[in-house]
């Protein structure tokens, strides 16, 4: 795992400056921004491992604040501390795009032990996805290469949706074929026959082809390297 790098958007300077301390002994560089319009504009124009965001901040609030940043299709890990621990504000959290929740107080080792594990993945919260001239809305439902509306079936949409979360990885067939059908497998070759329309529908009329079959390895959606 490489250096960490955690944007610390909370408007107490108090506790921002002890966590910046703490997680600084621990080798996690940090940036800071004291309200939500600040933390937007970093979050959305720096390269952050993880984002620790407070709810209740002046100029723009933290559920606002991650739901505009998963509906530009950042995947950046967010870490939500509050003081807010009812179910419903911890479902309200989860619903903007949140991946992690800590009610105020905390204890610092366990706030680093959250960071470390998110660190070490990206988001899937995010709304937009996007894959060199292909845009998947996961909101809406619509698929979009160059500017053209596409037309996918569902399963075709779940093959994409997740070849395009995990892009430039490769999938194997087996791991697609789980994700659609579960314990519950066609007895014909199916998912060949949604590859192939899949295929028809997002690459066929364009040059660069972005979904690639990689021999013993399976399938991925990426654009040029």
């Amino acid at each position: 795992m490489g250096k960490i790098n955690v944007l610390i958007i909370e408007d107490d300077n108090r506790l921002a400056e002890s966590v910046g301390e703490y997680l600084q002994l621990a080798d996690i560089s940090c940036d800071f921004a004291h309200n939500g319009a600040s933390g937007l504009k970093l979050a959305s124009e720096g390269s952050c491992s993880v984002i620790i965001l407070d709810i209740n901040l002046p100029k723009l609030d933290g559920l606002s604040l991650c739901s505009q940043l998963r509906k530009a299709g950042s995947d950046t890990p967010i870490l939500m501390l509050t003081a807010r621990d009812s179910l419903d504000d911890k479902l309200a959290g989860f619903r903007s795009g949140t991946d992690d929740y800590l009610v105020k107080p905390f204890a610092m080792a366990e706030l680093l032990a959250r960071i470390r594990a998110l660190s070490g993945r990206r988001s899937n919260q995010q709304q937009i996805l996007r894959v060199a001239d292909l845009e998947m809305d996961i909101d809406t439902h619509q698929l979009h290469r160059a500017g053209n509306s596409l037309t996918v079936t569902s399963t075709g949409w779940r093959i994409l949706e997740h070849l395009m979360r995990v892009s430039p990885r490769a999938v194997s067939q087996q791991e697609l074929e789980s994700i659609i059908w579960g314990d519950d497998m066609p007895e014909t070759n199916s998912f060949k026959v949604h590859l192939f329309k899949l295929r028809q529908e997002v690459d066929k009329p364009y040059a660069q082809k972005l979904i690639h079959t990689i021999p013993r390895h399976g399938y991925c959606v990426r654009g040029a390297t």
